[in-house]
């Protein structure tokens, strides 16, 4: 047998034992968006609702909608979370360790919750939102996946990690600033939860990513294949 594939198939199983919690979290999501696509349009409102870190539920019993909102995906296919899992979540699982990647995340989708729903209850009470968003739904990830994306500015070395810093900031600030809505807040809101986890960044094993310098050793290899 060639050796390639047995490399491959090691080089994946290092990957996901070095990135517990985001494949375990990705194969709960897995099941519960297997459930969510088994069930009737009016049933999965209802049952998704009574998972919804809505102002209500955060109001009588937030940490059970809290932590069950995380295991469920509001729109958007498993798959593609998979992808975005892999570039951002495991990566950070990597640098980070699974704790201090739990806090992180944890942070975010809690910090990025009240936020949002703190500024829609407050639109409900000047008049410019209906008290019927009071029970809106809002279940998901991407609160804790923004909050991640923005901690890995600090993987990056000078002056890549401004450059990272400024793209994440445009594609989660633009949309807050043409759509304005309470996730949107929430997305951004995570996204500066993120960048204020930096304490947690320090001491971390391994040199800061340098892709220029990933770059030039790629140009070296092939002009010596040449």
């Amino acid at each position: 047998m060639h050796p390639f594939p047995r490399r491959a198939r090691h080089a994946v199983a290092d990957w996901l034992r070095g990135a517990p919690g985001t494949y375990v979290w990705l194969a709960i999501l897995l099941v519960t968006t297997i459930v969510v696509r088994q069930m009737a349009p009016d049933t999965l409102d209802a049952f998704l609702g009574a998972r919804s870190t809505n102002i209500h539920a955060l109001s009588t019993h937030p940490f059970r909608v809290l932590v069950q909102s995380a295991l469920w995906i509001d729109g958007g296919g498993w798959l593609s979370y998979a992808v975005l899992y892999t570039l951002f979540h495991a990566p950070a699982e990597r640098w980070l360790g699974t704790g201090r990647w739990l806090l992180v995340l944890g942070t975010a989708h809690i910090g990025a919750t009240y936020i949002s729903e703190g500024s829609l209850l407050w639109a409900i009470r000047h008049g410019h939102a209906p008290v019927s968003m009071v029970n809106t739904l809002d279940v998901g990830v991407s609160y804790a996946l923004a909050g991640v994306v923005a901690v890995l500015t600090y993987r990056f070395a000078r002056p890549w990690r401004y450059a990272y810093a400024a793209g994440v900031l445009v594609v989660y600030g633009a949309p807050l600033v043409t759509g304005r809505t309470f996730t949107d807040l929430g997305h951004f809101a995570s996204v500066l939860i993120g960048l204020a986890c930096f304490p947690l960044t320090r001491d971390r094993p391994g040199p800061a990513l340098d892709p220029s310098a990933a770059l030039r050793r790629a140009w070296a290899a092939v002009t010596r294949v040449r």
